[in-house]
């Protein structure tokens, strides 16, 4: 028994079922986990069942435990907030959700710290902004006066130094040509995305349009491509390991999805687990493996799970 489970985890087989004996080495192998949330710890505003256990065992087992989320549209606080209420043993320093990576990722990469940025996000994104000595405008519905109907010369902030594009419930076409004129008016001016997921599934097989949606059409009319800080962008996991110095090689990625959670631990050479609680399925993966196409092989995670909750019996040993 111990030589086939040591021939499995050495083989380097892709897209296994982790499962009973397989458990524990895999979680020893590790000293960080970093979690997607919807669709792996939580679906909308109930937390997967053991989710919370989950994570709060492995706090105390000595693990460090990071959230990472594609979604723009709550602060830091905000994911904390939700987590206690769900169980879930979670600080502010945790939780990298694209609103404050990418406020990050303007301070940091693209030195704008004093400066202005013209936002199409929410008013999340303007507080994680705000909280590292960035201000905005754009925030909220924009509206255009009959003076102005001559688009092309819209009145533009010369302080703006970037455009910045989130989930924006107010998105229009007046947003979307203010942001051209931007980056096409603007000398130097940047341009950043959170993220390019293009929809966000509900339950009952509804749907939503993403950002990636806002985000292309912006693209389109630029005739630019974006920067994104979001998942599969590698930038995600930097943002976290020049934080809490965290080893790759010593870290697991959970989550939902192929195309951002998986992908981005293909990207940066962590061990990666698919929870079969959210948007992919073990056949969707399987398809990627049987591709032959090399940036597919991306998306094959190395585990996978029905449940985060399946790592539980491991845990409580």
């Amino acid at each position: 028994m111990k030589s086939r489970l040591l021939f499995t985890l050495m083989s380097g087989s892709k897209c296994t079922r982790l499962t009973g004996a397989l458990v524990k080495p895999v979680l020893d192998s590790v000293d960080s986990v970093l979690f997607d949330c919807d669709g792996v710890i939580w679906r909308g505003d109930q937390a997967i069942p053991g989710a919370s256990q989950v994570i709060n065992l492995l706090k105390e087992s000595g693990k460090k435990v990071f959230f990472v989320t594609n979604n723009s549209t709550k602060t830091r606080k905000m994911y904390v907030e939700k987590m206690t209420t769900m169980g879930f043993n979670a600080s502010e320093e945790e939780v990298f959700g694209t609103a404050y990576c990418s406020a990050m990722y303007l301070k940091n990469e693209c030195k704008l710290e004093g400066k202005k940025v013209y936002l199409i996000g929410s008013n999340a994104m303007r507080d994680e902004l705000q909280a590292v000595g960035i201000q905005q405008t754009g925030v909220g519905e924009d509206h255009i006066s009959g003076k102005q109907m001559d688009w092309a010369n819209v009145d533009l902030n010369p302080e703006v130094k970037a455009v910045v594009v989130g989930f924006d419930e107010h998105f229009s076409y007046t947003k979307l040509n203010r942001a051209l004129q931007y980056l096409i008016q603007q000398p130097g001016c940047l341009f950043v995305g959170t993220n390019r997921d293009t929809r966000l599934p509900l339950e009952g097989g509804k749907a939503v349009p993403g950002t990636g949606c806002l985000l292309q059409a912006v693209e389109t009319a630029a005739q630019r491509q974006a920067l994104t800080v979001g998942k599969p962008n590698r930038y995600m996991f930097d943002c976290v390991a020049s934080q809490f110095g965290v080893d790759p090689g010593r870290c697991l990625m959970v989550g939902d999805r192929l195309d951002t959670d998986i992908m981005l631990g293909s990207n940066c050479g962590l061990k990666t687990l698919l929870t079969l609680t959210g948007v992919s399925t073990v056949e969707d993966a399987e398809a990627h493996q049987k591709s032959g196409c090399a940036e597919r092989q991306g998306m094959v995670p190395d585990y996978y799970v029905e449940s985060i909750a399946d790592l539980l019996p491991a845990l409580q040993g």
